[in-house]
């Protein structure tokens, strides 16, 4: 069995893969984020800051709409720098964040820790498409628009009961 082992340990290397296109994936839409916040000024300075017109209403709610969808780029790269450090961390070698001055919570010592984080961004992120639906139908708001947070608010809280659980 030691033989198996001792061939199976380097096959750990093959998450790299992962941890590369991760990254290559967070940095893709962190330019997403800067390009839709660059689309907000640009929306909002090409209509007009008259606060007595509609029509700048309107760009000041298309810039809120862009900044929001850049806010959710920004989120989604999060998620995929937190996988690809939790991979990293947990199949290749083991990472001191403190040591980095990074924020203690990031230390991942287990692959559930690393699904709860995962989660709990997961969340935020429907939590900020919601936002993001409910600016753009402002208008036109029907009961349809509950379906998003209240699956959001079910998915906190078998997040929540699942916590509870393991303790």
């Amino acid at each position: 069995m030691l033989k198996l082992e001792k061939h199976l340990y380097p096959l750990r290397y093959m998450s790299l893969a992962a941890v590369i296109a991760s990254l290559f994936g967070a940095a893709l839409m962190c330019f997403i984020g800067i390009a839709k916040t660059v689309r907000a000024f640009a929306a909002y300075i090409n209509q007009g800051v008259d606060p007595n017109s509609t029509l700048s209403l309107k760009a000041a709610n298309f810039a809120m709409a862009y900044l929001i969808q850049a806010v959710d780029a920004f989120l989604i790269a999060l998620v995929f720098l937190l996988f690809s450090c939790g991979v990293y961390t947990l199949f290749i070698r083991k990472i001191d964040m403190a040591e980095f001055g990074v924020l203690s919570w990031i230390n991942i010592a287990n692959i559930s820790q690393l699904k709860n984080i995962l989660a709990e961004l997961i969340i935020i992120i429907l939590f900020v498409k919601f936002l993001e639906a409910a600016l753009l139908n402002l208008t036109a708001l029907s009961w349809e628009m509950l379906i998003l947070p209240i699956s959001t608010l079910l998915l906190a809280l078998a997040l929540k009961f699942l916590e509870l659980k393991k303790k």
